[in-house]
């Protein structure tokens, strides 16, 4: 299966390999997404994309070697037990291998944050600060308080029918407890520090409004601005406080806004304008990330 540079945070389970054990399925999950994955006990190389969610990796049992990488810097080691957890951001795809050490079943469980939800966190810490918060990307760290959520988490998905009131407040407090303890205000770049021109990022960002129907290519990016993917990708996140990938598409969700007030297509034609062929798929994006349909968005007022 060709691997993507960027995809969703119902896509990626498909990119971890070894074998999805449960799943979340219905309106429940709507602010939160897990799945518990027993991979394979030994992977020479994974590449896996990056998603714009918040994305928790908690290991549930077992013990293993953990390596992982971003583009081709040296490879970090790190022992994962259980408890254990990775917090990453979103930003670029990263390579990473493993091997479980002793008898006991390798299992983590994977765990998104909707984007709507971590913001009215982020803003709840940092007020008017917010826009200019992000998540620190932390690795094989442990949190006691962070276990105590994971663990309902885990139990509703083994429930046949889970809760959505019950889901929602756990979100919340995993939401809170993100932004309280592993975010940070991102300050303007100092001298001497990477990061991409001005005039270098004006000319990308108004690239990417006038192609924002375009599938998003990392690659086509980071060549105009001259620099290697990974680069691009960290001194973009730098730089506008969020990936190319999520800048992306925020660009085509504003427009679908934009085309839903101001215009009386449909939203078939709304969702084929802005890039999505699967005007599905685009339903649910734009629901996700606005908490509602585009329809119902439409006859807001």
């Amino acid at each position: 299966m060709p691997i993507p540079e960027t995809t969703s945070a119902e896509a990626f389970e498909r990119y971890v390999g070894g074998k999805c054990l449960v799943a979340c399925r219905g309106k429940a999950w709507r602010d939160i997404k897990a799945w518990i994955i027993a991979p394979p006990r030994e992977v020479e190389m994974v590449h896996l994309p990056s998603v714009s969610e918040p994305f928790l990796a908690w290991s549930v049992s077992g013990e293993a070697d953990f390596e992982e990488r971003e583009g081709n810097r040296p490879w970090m080691r790190h022992r994962l037990t259980k408890g254990s957890f990775f917090l990453t951001s979103g930003g670029a795809p990263y390579d990473c291998r493993w091997k479980a050490v002793g008898p006991e079943p390798f299992q983590s469980m994977a765990v998104f944050i909707a984007l709507p939800l971590l913001q009215r966190a982020l803003e709840e810490v940092f007020g008017n600060d917010a826009p200019h918060a992000r998540l620190r990307d932390i690795s094989a760290f442990k949190d006691a308080a962070l276990n105590s959520f994971m663990e309902p988490v885990h139990a509703e998905l083994m429930r046949r029918r889970a809760s959505p009131l019950f889901l929602q407040g756990i979100a919340q407090a995993i939401a809170i407890h993100l932004a309280r303890n592993y975010a940070e205000l991102v300050k303007e770049s100092s001298t001497g520090s990477p990061s991409l021109p001005g005039y270098k990022l004006r000319q990308i960002t108004d690239w990417m409004t006038e192609h924002l129907a375009e599938e998003f290519n990392l690659d086509r990016l980071a060549a105009q601005a001259g620099l290697s993917k990974f680069y691009f990708n960290r001194l973009f996140k730098s730089a506008m406080g969020m990936s190319p990938s999520r800048y992306h598409i925020n660009l085509r969700l504003d427009e679908a806004k934009r085309l839903l007030r101001e215009t009386k297509k449909s939203v078939v034609e709304v969702a084929l304008d802005v890039g999505y062929a699967n005007p599905s798929h685009f339903a649910q994006l734009f629901r996700r990330e606005t908490g509602l349909s585009p329809s119902d968005y439409r006859q807001q007022r």
